[in-house]
């Protein structure tokens, strides 16, 4: 383990993040609140900690393996987390550092999920940091430090493979720094086309800001209690469309830049994740349709919720606790599946979806014909067995995992529904859940241990499990050099 190049990447990701929080502390100035000064004193604190750790720690070997890639990532997180929270125990508007932790890993992680009971009353400086957590950690930090930042480290394919969701990662092109370069761009232009068609819409500056850099992360950090029931159908149809958008491997928006637009429609997973969009609207909407009594209504409320879910933003339109059984039902099969992959949604991933049916198709052909042999394709490649065998494992260890955090929160005076949802919230980056965490409500009535739990919950799952399980091996922190 290069212990001393782990310790020079954290140090460089810490002085990276005190830049970010510069544009909060902005923010602050411009309305001229008093968390302008939380926001300054964390900058000083994160830079005097990038000095030592990026400055005085300079490694002579720059080379970054796979396990230091895992570490990495892992620790970096952690510390992007714990750093982000200051801001919000220093202005004194989420004094416990365990909530103020809770709430900034929902926010990198972009789950949404919230301890505050009353937004409003929460300063701009202080909303916008939230939201705009959501929008660095959509993409990934280290994502955004390699667009950035010079990097002559060697090998940092590991450390995106370590950190972008889903079961495949590519480059788009031969070097790592233009493929990050790239997507941050498809990321920006998207974001700022919603924020504009927002701003048309009747949205003042500020709100069509944290809204597009919420829905753009997929995370679900509001501005109000009622999240958004009391905005225009217009806004809300804008946030719908653009929540199914973000929910697409970006991958097939840089073939369409590249004017390869029928590779990108010919995409197996994108016209999966459309036809499950579409199917469950249309199941919602009849379902609840008796109780908005008009169409218009149902099946706004209907697609807003199932575009949210399925890409793990977690914004509402509506109370869905209230909704039919059969809708909840829906919605929480939803909670699992997630969007495509390579994109800024969070839970299990489309394609992972589409490779354990195929999987599971083609084991009972080979039952009832044992001499066949079937090859698995996956969009318009053969599949090797190795693949399908890593997607198994990693569903395996997906439902153990989500059993074990739901053992955890037993342990707390709340009925089985508001448990499990909140398990399997929080695991997939979604935020809300049903019963008491239902989406006009908050996990604020959680014990310390309880948040830690789901702290580590919506780490795993953001960065799929692995390189926080590899963090805690002692194979990885060994000296000895593994070639990998």
């Amino acid at each position: 383990m290069n212990r001393r190049m782990v310790l020079f990447m954290l140090g460089r990701i810490i002085m990276l993040e005190a830049f970010i929080l510069m544009l909060p502390a902005a923010c602050s100035l411009i309305y001229k609140e008093k968390s302008s000064f939380a926001f300054l004193i964390t900058i000083v604190i994160a830079f005097a900690v990038a000095f030592v750790l990026s400055v005085l720690n300079k490694p002579r070997d720059k080379t970054i393996f796979a396990k230091e890639g895992f570490v990495i990532v892992s620790l970096a997180w952690i510390c992007f987390s714990a750093v982000g929270a200051l801001p919000f125990v220093i202005s004194g508007e989420i004094p416990s550092f365990i909530d103020a932790f809770f709430e900034t890993v929902s926010g990198f992680t972009t789950t949404g999920a919230s301890i505050l009971t009353d937004v409003e009353s929460k300063s701009h400086g202080i909303l916008f940091w939230r939201s705009f957590t959501h929008w660095v950690g959509g993409m990934g930090v280290l994502v955004l430090m390699m667009a950035i930042f010079p990097t002559d480290t060697g090998r940092t394919i590991h450390i995106m493979r370590a950190e972008m969701p889903g079961p495949i990662i590519g480059k788009l092109v031969p070097k790592i720094k233009s493929t990050a370069k790239i997507l941050y761009l498809i990321y920006i232009v998207l974001t700022a086309t919603e924020a504009l068609f927002l701003l048309l819409g009747g949205m003042s500056p500020f709100e069509s800001i944290v809204y597009s850099l919420g829905t753009a992360g997929t995370g679900g950090f509001g501005i109000k209690s009622d999240g958004l029931a009391s905005y225009t159908p217009y806004q809300q149809w804008v946030i719908t469309v653009f929540m199914v958008i973000f929910g697409i491997n970006f991958n097939l928006y840089y073939l369409v830049l590249t004017k390869k637009v029928r590779s990108a429609l010919k995409s197996e997973e994108l016209w999966f994740y459309l036809t499950i969009v579409a199917t469950a609207t249309v199941l919602i909407t009849v379902n609840i349709y008796d109780m908005y009594g008009n169409t218009s209504d149902a099946l706004r409320n209907s697609a807003f919720q199932v575009a949210s879910l399925i890409s793990t933003t977690g914004y509402a339109t509506a109370d869905f606790n209230l909704w039919p059984t059969f809708s909840k039902g829906i919605l929480f099969l939803l909670m699992f599946m997630g969007a495509c992959a390579g994109s800024t949604a969070g839970g299990l991933k489309l394609s992972r979806v589409i490779l354990l049916f195929k999987s599971v198709r083609s084991n009972l052909k080979h039952m009832l014909h044992t001499r066949s042999v079937e090859s698995i394709r996956f969009e318009g490649k053969k599949v090797d067995n190795a693949t399908i065998t890593n997607v198994a494992s990693y569903f395996a260890l997906y439902m153990l995992c989500i059993a074990v955090i739901l053992l955890l929160l037993c342990l707390e005076p709340f009925d089985l529904e508001t448990n499990i949802s909140a398990a399997v919230s929080c695991f997939n980056n979604i935020g809300p859940g049903f019963s008491s965490v239902g989406p006009m409500s908050s996990y604020a009535e959680y014990s310390a241990f309880a948040k830690l739990v789901l702290s580590c919950a919506m780490l795993l799952g953001r960065l799929e499990i692995y390189p926080m399980l590899l963090m805690f091996s002692p194979t990885v922190w060994r000296n000895r050099i593994v070639r990998s």
